[in-house]
């Protein structure tokens, strides 16, 4: 996973609460707050768990606002999870194959590897517009196994989503690990019962 397990949720978080209702409030003439409350986030939850969610085209149409020049003008708080390119650097030398699979749309994903550099610790990337459904649904494990041909009893899978550590134990995954700690900007969160997980990726060795 990319967002929260990776790198900082802060970023998408603020984005999403502070930046985009600043700009959509400047529209219907109201406050950043007041269009949050009132108008994103219903729209965030009827599109939860949906590929919509994190679709960058769907919100473009939806809120009528350039998201992908807004978030290249908002980049600032785009950054690496404490030790997380340190972890990348270990797995590498293990020989294990470094797969991304993320939710986050291809042009979100764009922004991001080049504000930090993602792509050059990663054997590929993908992200679940690529497959039509997001990785909280079991068609997403499938799709992905037909492009990426994996033994799952031999594969690790790191995600802060804890809808899509269920879809991957669902898929066989042999090793699902939590990460309680995505967003440094919140608390950590209460580990899903029943998981390995870490506060960071930066504790697994």
């Amino acid at each position: 996973d990319l967002d929260g397990t990776l790198l900082d949720l802060a970023f998408d978080t603020h984005f999403w609460t502070e930046v985009v209702p600043e700009y959509y409030g400047r529209k219907l003439g109201l406050s950043g707050p007041e269009a949050y409350e009132q108008h994103i986030l219903p729209k965030l939850r009827s599109a939860e768990g949906t590929l919509d969610w994190y679709s960058l085209d769907y919100w473009v149409r939806v809120l009528e606002l350039d998201l992908s020049a807004i978030k290249s003008e908002h980049d600032d708080r785009i950054a690496w999870l404490p030790g997380a390119r340190d972890f990348l650097r270990r797995q590498r030398t293990t020989g294990r194959r470094l797969v991304l699979v993320t939710n986050s749309h291809p042009e979100t994903l764009r922004i991001k590897d080049r504000k930090v550099g993602i792509q050059p610790f990663l054997d590929v990337m993908y992200s679940s517009q690529q497959f039509g459904v997001p990785k909280e649904d079991p068609l997403f494990w499938d799709r992905f196994r037909a492009v990426e041909p994996h033994a799952p009893g031999r594969t690790a899978f790191i995600d802060d989503n804890p809808a899509v550590l269920a879809a991957a134990r669902h898929a066989r995954i042999g090793t699902v690990i939590a990460v309680t700690n995505p967003d440094s900007t919140r608390p950590p969160r209460e580990p899903p019962a029943g998981y390995l997980h870490v506060a960071a990726v930066s504790q697994i060795k």
